[in-house]
């Protein structure tokens, strides 16, 4: 008998223990579970979407007054053509050189000089096509 009230008496000490340490620790476990919970919830919501700023404000608030013929620019403007009479970039570098900066209401940039006439002109190049390639094993078969 004196077994069983040392049994019942350690059983009670351990149930004692685990119920205080569980009502411990269990508002942090509610805390940490409504936490991940929140995040999850903010996690499956859409993002709002963010608009970009237009990278050169200047260019689309009012006309345009200055352009330069480099390998960013996409259109000729119409001042250009109008001044130029050039109507694509590649005319305009072959004319006035790569970066050649036009402004609005100014004189035209200096054009770029001439190739000299002394160097001999390149010969076009010629090419002949070749007849395909007939192989012995292929052309058994």
């Amino acid at each position: 008998m004196a077994t069983r009230l040392a049994k019942q008496s350690i059983d009670d000490a351990i149930s004692e223990v685990v119920q205080a340490a569980v009502a411990r620790a269990l508002p942090s476990l509610a805390r940490a579970i409504e936490a991940a919970v929140a995040a999850r919830v903010r996690a499956s919501k859409p993002a709002p979407l963010v608009r970009r700023a237009p990278r050169n404000v200047a260019v689309r608030a009012g006309a345009l007054t200055r352009w330069v013929a480099d390998n960013r620019a996409r259109r000729v403007p119409t001042f250009v053509i109008e001044a130029t009479g050039l109507d694509t970039k590649k005319q305009i570098v072959a004319r006035f050189g790569v970066n050649a900066a036009f402004a609005k209401g100014k004189p035209l940039p200096h054009a770029k000089p001439a190739p000299a006439p002394s160097a001999p002109a390149k010969a076009e190049r010629v090419v002949k096509a070749r007849p395909p390639i007939v192989r012995k094993a292929a052309a058994a078969k």
